[in-house]
């Protein structure tokens, strides 16, 4: 995979991560440890495009 398809495919993996946190964050008994586990998926998602994109 190129280094451009490999930025794409994370991107949209942290988009996706964003629309699952704000589905849970919404519903009235939100999961914390769902919620928590999900942002630091899409911080690590977050620091390898920076990385990456430093490249």
């Amino acid at each position: 995979m190129s280094l451009q398809g490999r930025i794409s495919e994370l991107a949209h993996k942290h988009r996706k991560l964003d629309e699952k946190i704000s589905e849970e964050q919404k519903r009235p008994a939100a999961d914390a440890l769902r919620v928590k586990d999900l942002k630091r998926k899409k911080l690590k998602i977050k620091e390898e495009l920076h990385w990456l994109e430093a490249s």
